[in-house]
């Protein structure tokens, strides 16, 4: 596959826009990179326009990456800042004026924006009831001081979790709860019913990613047929190839976000411990319940 022509992954310019707040010398809050390299990639895979390789930022951009994409996909370590997200669509925000992108008082307006988004997503990060298999599991592990950064370690947890029955798994998901790292899905708690949409919104945020990389795709092969040249095999009519490349590319991005190498892990070797229902699961799972 020509990654150059088909160019999936996200390629930010987040060196270039640290670099560009060090050179400035503005007194501002330090941005850290993971956080303003997530916002720029999930940017950039989303519907907004880019201008000249950036993210053009206007108030829907900004509410959809604070508030309904970024709970989706990441799951800061313990350690790093959850507001640090809302500082970087702040610095990006500051860098678009400064290239007279916008104008100062959309610029104002942006900022205070940016500010309480970037709030409301942390209060969202904790949310037990928003969480996905990635981000749960990635809370597990951090959880039960599991170094993350060893693979080996993070699969040979996962095989011990997945000797336990399914009592204890969901009895250890609920004490993720007492103990500070989620609050409360809702009075039920843990069941079948939040393992179901658990499920459901892992498969419906990976989707999503992968429709926004083939979209990012599509856009830079733009350029390619305005020259025509000839498009990518992958593109000239069998999908399939394309489509599992995208799959491949999300579940990298995913990792990134969470734990290396964790999702990949759920989908290829635990997927007992992460499961996806389907039609037939859901409405199985509908016709047991009592009506209302």
């Amino acid at each position: 596959m020509n990654d150059e022509d088909l160019r999936l992954a996200p390629r930010t310019r987040a060196a270039d826009l640290l670099a560009w707040a060090a050179a400035a010398g503005q007194d501002r809050a330090p941005v850290a990179e993971a956080p303003l390299r997530t916002v720029l990639a999930l940017l950039e895979l989303g519907e907004g326009r880019m201008h000249d390789g950036w993210p053009e930022l206007t108030s829907g951009a900004v509410e959809h990456l604070l508030y309904e994409r970024l709970h989706l996909y990441v799951q800061p370590a313990p350690e790093d800042d959850p507001l640090a997200y809302g500082v970087a669509v702040r610095l990006l925000v500051d860098h678009q004026r400064a290239a007279k992108r916008l104008n100062a008082k959309r610029q104002e307006r942006l900022h205070a924006e940016a500010e309480w988004q970037g709030e409301v997503a942390a209060g969202l990060l904790r949310r037990a009831d928003l969480v996905t298999w990635p981000r749960l599991y990635a809370v597990l592990l951090h959880a039960h001081g599991v170094d993350v950064t060893d693979l080996a370690a993070v699969r040979e947890w996962l095989t011990g979790f997945a000797g336990l029955d399914e009592e204890r798994r969901l009895a250890g998901y609920e004490a993720l709860v007492p103990t500070g790292w989620l609050d409360e899905p809702d009075e039920q708690g843990w069941g079948p019913g939040r393992v179901l949409s658990v499920g459901m919104a892992t498969d419906g945020a990976r989707r999503l990613l992968e429709q926004g990389l083939m979209r990012r795709s599509y856009r830079n092969l733009a350029e390619l047929t305005a020259l025509g040249r000839p498009m990518p095999d992958e593109l000239a009519g069998d999908f399939e190839e394309f489509e599992a490349a995208a799959a491949e590319v999300a579940l990298d991005l995913l990792g990134e976000w969470t734990v290396p190498g964790l999702p990949r892990l759920l989908v290829e070797e635990f997927p007992e411990l992460a499961p996806e229902p389907g039609a037939e699961e859901i409405d199985a799972y509908l016709a047991q319940l009592p009506p209302e």
